[in-house]
């Protein structure tokens, strides 16, 4: 008699066509398979006495959600027992892939002239990731977005950025202006005092170069903090002229 786990071991490859997701998703549209088939897909293989769905199942039940595993950092994905190499590879592109699809048609042109534009933009980039991660919009003088730039990633309140990479990346591009922001995977959006003296710091670096820093926007749950809507651009501008 053979086991049924000689039989598991053999993978999807040793179903019926009918029942294996790919065929079925050609046959029937995406519609048709469950979220761990539709990973299982991109998977393409399990592991050793562990097939491509049984795989994505126990993937999705460590991350809780498709949508959680959407927000997972690569870090924790790498954790998950099968998930390594080629597999996080893909799984993770095509998670970026959808969290891209929020942000506006790359070919159209992006204007944006006032601090909502931004925050709305920046929100769509930073909202809902588990580790802190710092970007910079450099602009043109009529607010034409030239390069959406991520400078930094790090644990809460490790995402250091390199103000000489961000100076070399303003001039790269030919900016005229720049707007900085992170997001508090904690939900609050109050700036520390190292935000604070980070942004009086680059205000002073950027204004001898003729770049402007219009704003620094904080992203949390729900919640934006602007230093240009709050005052605090005003106050860094007059005292870096005092």
């Amino acid at each position: 008699m053979i086991s049924l786990k000689k039989i598991k071991s053999k993978g999807i490859v040793s179903w019926p066509e009918g029942d294996r997701p790919r065929e079925r998703l050609l046959r029937q549209g995406p519609h048709a398979l469950t979220d761990a088939e539709l990973i299982a897909i991109l998977l393409r293989v399990g592991i050793k006495g562990v097939n491509a769905v049984e795989l994505a199942r126990q993937i999705l039940k460590k991350v809780g959600s498709v949508r959680a595993l959407l927000d997972a950092p690569l870090s924790a994905l790498l954790e998950i027992k099968g998930l390594k190499g080629a597999k996080a590879a893909q799984l993770v592109a095509a998670m970026e892939l959808a969290r891209r699809t929020s942000l506006p048609d790359s070919r159209q042109r992006i204007v944006l002239k006032k601090t909502k534009d931004a925050s709305e933009y920046l929100r769509s980039r930073l909202q809902g990731l588990t580790e802190e991660h710092f970007r910079v919009l450099f602009l043109n003088r009529r607010g034409v977005l030239l390069e959406d730039a991520l400078l930094a990633v790090g644990s809460v309140g490790k995402a250091d950025p390199s103000i000489r990479l961000l100076v070399s990346r303003a001039l790269s591009a030919n900016a005229s202006a720049a707007i900085v922001s992170h997001n508090h995977p904690s939900g609050a959006v109050e700036p520390s005092e190292s935000d604070k003296l980070f942004t009086e710091e680059l205000f002073k670096v950027l204004d001898p170069i003729g770049v402007r820093l219009l704003d620094h926007v904080i992203i949390g749950d729900g919640l934006v903090f602007s230093f240009a809507d709050s005052g605090l651009m005003d106050e860094i501008s007059l005292s870096s002229q005092a």
